[in-house]
């Protein structure tokens, strides 16, 4: 794939990873807001496949890096 396409997609995966992020985190702490032991919004199940995301997104910016 060539470099400026591959710097794109790593970019946009990113944004997407960490919009889609914030926004199920902001659904996990109002889901648990009022209870006497919040989970910590970190580590909830739901987010991983943001991390997975965004993961995704960083290697494929330091193969993009490597490459230059």
């Amino acid at each position: 794939m060539p470099q400026p396409v591959l710097s794109l997609v790593s970019v946009v995966l990113f944004v997407i990873g960490i919009v889609g992020n914030g926004f199920e985190m902001r659904k996990i702490r109002m889901a648990t807001e009022g209870q006497p032991n919040p989970k910590n919004v970190f580590l909830d199940k739901r987010n991983f496949k943001w991390y997975a995301l965004i993961g995704v997104a960083l290697v494929l910016w330091a193969i993009n890096g490597a490459y230059t």
